[in-house]
């Protein structure tokens, strides 16, 4: 049967081992061609394949709860669910999301962005069946980086005693986007290499199965298969915790995944899986280089060459001026939670060995452990992406300022992050990081005030500091404001990039650019806007911006953060205090879920283009807004 005509479950369900296998092969070339256009998360897609295919055949998800751990590995899902036409515009503005979205479809149990929750929701969709007194199944796919975070466990260790009904398949790629690190990756790696126990007991039972009397006789050996097992292989951690641990299998043995899945199924009760995969299997430009096609640009499926980026990243000057300072500060080290890679740190890795630290999926940990470095006397730069720093709420406040500790925050992918869509924009950051007592919190506007702001944090501050930078490079301005002085974390700091006398426009970071966009589009309707760029967002210079707002002036505050998460509330407050003559007005993303696209069609479905911002402006100019 062709890759087009499936939709589902009933057809997948009426095919034979060699037209599987023929499948798999339509769908690899299907994400290759597909993806090279679209960009998107490649590696991890082609490596769950036959595993997908497997799930599919075994379960119907249109009714079975299928929940995913990370989302990133769900396309082949999708394509198996009826949703083939929906990679053209995979990720895409208006077009079909990236990680798994209920409102796309029903074979869509849940919404999976963030890593380690999969048993966790698994476990409540079954507790409420038996609650309900109804009938499905309930499947989680949990990738081994994923076994890395905490709430994995808190998941497991409650799963492993409800008596529910459940089947947790771990797949066990090594690697989450970088290789996995840690006690898990260590008991992972050695049950790869233990599968006689399954031969055997494969074995064992297709004997029985043929003896007079044989389940009976199964019934009785049961103890001894036992003690057999146990010989063979060492008690895995998820029987210990009161699962039954099948495996490990082969992840590209549809056939043999489809026998272990349906057994599990049958077994009425909680049950582990452990599945053994190759990321990027079956396109050798993403089996040799699987970190670069986790997530990929557009590429030339040919050659698998990515289309080059014209700028230098954030994270990668972040990284380059991080191996600078640990030159010249000795007690200087990174921290990072699974993603060495992505935050620029591969370098410093490299470089100092010593004083790096991968701790996995572990937010949380990672805050924390960074509080017991600092209060010991090292200088840790914990690089993290806004939408995970969002886990480890609770240790910013308590483990780190509570205590004044000199712990600098790297916080990358901060605001709009386009494709990857709701669950990765890191618009909350702002809200929470101005929360915490004493916590300085900067915004850079280029690679250059990223890098001096950085050298200031690490070599003059004494306390903690955080600092926030998008996705990508500079986006138009690329020079420095940062001439930090004593005081400035209590009194805060702006820059003026531009003078007028009809509307001061007040903004923060990258927002930057859009900001004098919108005063050039100004000006050519006759509006000179000045326009303000806060440097610090702890503290708020209010008193100096209001000295220098004309008799009567509008102030325009514009935020790329969720509503009522930014600046702009208190800053208003402040200047209608000081000034009651002023008006001010904000912009913001708005008190909603921004979806998936490219940053240019985000912004102006938001407000924030400069062409939405112009139009704003001119409305509060007019007395209409």
């Amino acid at each position: 049967m062709d890759l087009q005509h499936i939709h589902g479950h009933k057809e997948l369900a009426q095919l034979n081992g060699e037209e599987r296998t023929l499948l798999c092969q339509q769908i690899r070339e299907f994400l290759i061609n597909n993806v090279s256009r679209t960009g998107g998360h490649l590696a991890s897609n082609l490596g769950v394949v036959e595993l997908t295919v497997a799930i599919e055949t075994v379960y119907d998800t249109a009714k079975d709860r299928l929940v995913f751990d990370v989302g990133h590995q769900c396309y082949v899902h999708k394509i198996l669910t009826g949703r083939q036409s929906g990679f053209a515009a995979l990720r895409q503005f208006g077009g079909m999301a990236g990680f798994p979205k209920p409102s796309e479809s029903e074979t869509d149990a849940f919404v999976a962005g963030h890593a380690s929750s999969s048993v966790s929701i698994a476990l409540g969709m079954a507790r409420a069946r038996t609650a309900q007194n109804e009938k499905y199944n309930v499947v989680a796919l949990m990738g081994d980086g994923a076994a890395t975070g905490g709430i994995a466990y808190e998941g497991l260790n409650d799963a492993a005693v409800s008596n529910e009904p459940m089947v947790i398949i771990l797949n066990d790629n090594a690697m989450s986007i970088d290789h996995n690190v840690g006690g898990m990756a260590s008991h992972l790696r050695a049950l790869r290499t233990k599968e006689r126990y399954l031969g055997i007991k494969r074995h064992t039972k297709d004997f029985l199965e043929k003896v007079p009397g044989g389940k009976y006789i199964s019934r009785l050996l049961r103890s001894v298969k036992d003690k057999i097992r146990r010989m063979l292989i060492p008690t895995t951690i998820f029987e210990s915790m009161g699962f039954t641990y099948l495996g490990p299998v082969d992840g590209h043995d549809t056939e043999k995944l489809i026998r272990l899945l349906s057994s599990a199924k049958e077994m009425n009760r909680p049950v582990v899986v452990h599945v053994f995969t190759q990321k990027g299997r079956g396109y050798e430009p993403a089996q040799e280089h699987p970190k670069l096609f986790h997530g990929i640009g557009k590429f030339d499926p040919k050659t698998g060459e990515p289309i080059p980026s014209s700028s230098t990243s954030f994270s990668n000057r972040f990284g380059d001026v991080m191996v600078d300072l640990a030159q010249i500060e000795g007690r200087l080290c990174a921290i990072t939670a699974a993603m060495p890679g992505g935050t620029g740190l591969l370098d410093f890795k490299k470089r100092y060995p010593k004083r790096f630290y991968d701790v996995g999926i572990a937010e949380e940990h990672a805050v924390s452990m960074a509080g017991g470095l600092a209060k010991q006397g090292m200088i840790p730069v914990v690089a993290v992406y806004s939408t995970f720093l969002q886990r480890a709420y609770d240790m910013i406040l308590q483990d780190i300022c509570m205590q004044n500790l000199h712990v600098i925050f790297a916080v990358d992918r901060a605001g709009l992050v386009g494709e990857d869509g709701e669950t990765h924009h890191g618009i909350y950051d702002v809200g929470f990081l101005r929360h915490a007592p004493g916590l300085t919190v900067l915004a850079p506007a280029s690679c250059r005030e990223l890098e001096d702001m950085l050298r200031w944090a690490v070599t003059e501050q004494t306390g903690p500091v955080a600092i926030r930078y998008p996705r990508g490079g500079d986006r138009g301005y690329s020079d420095s404001a940062w001439t930090a002085k004593a005081g400035i974390t209590k009194t805060g700091a702006f820059a003026r990039h531009r003078a007028g006398k009809d509307v001061t426009l007040i903004t923060y970071g990258t927002m930057l650019n859009n900001v004098t966009s919108a005063a050039d589009l100004l000006a050519e309707q006759g509006i000179e806007a000045e326009v303000l760029r806060l440097l610090t967002l702890s503290a708020l210079p209010a008193d100096k911006i209001s000295a220098g707002l004309p008799q009567n002036g509008s102030v325009v505050i514009v935020e790329e953060v969720s509503g009522h998460c930014g600046i702009a509330q208190e800053l208003a407050y402040e200047l209608q205090k000081l000034r009651p003559d002023c008006t001010v007005k904000n912009i913001d993303l708005g008190n909603q879920y921004i979806p998936h696209g490219s940053l240019n069609a985000l912004y102006d479905h938001c407000g924030l283009s400069p062409e939405r911002i112009m139009s704003f402006v001119v409305e509060v100019c007019s007395g209409e807004n």
